[in-house]
């Protein structure tokens, strides 16, 4: 029989935890910490050590522990929600999914989850963000496609309201963002188009006005003129043309006098439609034009395994602004500790 003088083992405590409903005193008698530190280390608090949040995680997921929402929001105010705006585009083949995956992950064992939000397109994107902060939907808030001035970004850093963007902005006022490096990916995929002996790169940019669109074009630009070749930009289609328009436009153009030899392509759907279009004229890939795109899932390879690309990681740049999200909404205030600019894959062979 065992001593009731003597505390419990971990082991004891892990099974007493899957009899009944875990709670925050369960993972504190597991840990050996106190439950205010468990508390902080599930809300991922700065002052916690990154060793003691892994551990407190690790135990929680174990357990199975879920908060009690409700106690909590009469406790302490807060939601224990992010909410997540995705934009209905669809030049990134399987974006939502992806960036809800990594996000998932990096609330896994914490008091968080997700709320999803159509951001459509014939709204403006401050009555999403204001319709989450006006209702007290949640603890902070994610989104996309930014604006060099983005009026979100504007509203709620001047709220103080917790956020994180998945691209970034020119305004003075820093702020927390996850970005791809759009510039050294669109340089250094039309660079590869020349060094394969391309005369005349052509260029499918993002939507104008949004921040991305500028970086692709700085780095197109970059590359052509430090090689010093003829060069277009497609006017007519951007990434978030119907796959049909793209395929139409590339296919028209061909037809006119001096039509490009290659093509850079931000996303995969792009890719596929350009390759239509130029089928279309009698044209082969890898014979009287190339591609180089951006991939973020395995399809483009599968169909058309002659398309370079450069592979962005999409469910990675989730997992990250789920972490960042979370060190802001637990009190980090370094913004340079809430900004990361991910590198693109560059394949060795180049």
């Amino acid at each position: 029989m065992a001593d009731p003088s003597k505390p419990a083992r971990s082991e004891d405590n892990g099974l007493a935890a899957r009899r009944g409903k875990p709670t925050l005193r369960t993972i504190a008698d597991i840990t050996g910490l106190a439950v205010t530190t468990v508390s902080r280390a599930l809300a991922e608090a700065p002052q916690i050590s990154a060793e003691t949040r892994r551990r407190v995680r690790e135990v929680a997921i174990e357990i199975g522990y879920s908060p009690d929402r409700a106690a909590q929001r009469l406790k302490t105010g807060r939601t224990n929600v992010i909410a997540v705006l995705l934009d209905p585009h669809e030049e990134i083949l399987g974006y939502g999914t992806s960036i809800m995956n990594g996000i998932s992950k990096a609330l896994q064992g914490t008091s968080y989850h997700v709320i999803v939000m159509p951001n459509f397109l014939n709204t403006t994107n401050v009555e999403a963000v204001n319709y989450i902060t006006r209702n007290s939907m949640a603890d902070g808030v994610i989104f996309s496609r930014t604006e060099p001035l983005d009026p979100r970004v504007m509203l709620l850093s001047e709220i103080g309201f917790p956020f994180v963007t998945h691209g970034r902005t020119e305004l003075s006022t820093p702020h927390a963002y996850v970005d791809y490096d759009n510039f050294t990916f669109s340089y250094q995929a039309t660079r590869r188009l020349i060094a394969k002996g391309r005369r005349k790169p052509a260029l499918i940019s993002g939507p104008a006005g949004f921040t991305f669109a500028g970086h692709l074009q700085h780095g197109f630009m970059t590359a052509v003129r430090e090689a010093g070749c003829a060069y277009e930009i497609l006017s007519g289609i951007d990434l978030d043309s119907p796959a049909g328009d793209i395929r139409d436009r590339v296919r028209q153009r061909y037809s006119e006098p001096d039509p490009p030899d290659s093509f850079m392509c931000g996303g995969e759907v792009c890719a596929l439609a350009t390759i239509t279009g130029m089928s279309d004229c009698g044209l082969t890939l890898g014979n009287e034009y190339d591609i180089v795109a951006k991939q973020t899932s395995h399809l483009l390879g599968a169909i058309q395994p002659q398309v370079e690309t450069i592979y962005e990681d999409l469910t990675a740049t989730g997992e990250d602004m789920g972490r960042v999200l979370l060190q802001r909404i637990g009190g980090e205030t370094d913004v340079s500790k809430l900004q990361l600019l991910l590198s693109p894959q560059i394949p060795a062979n180049w």
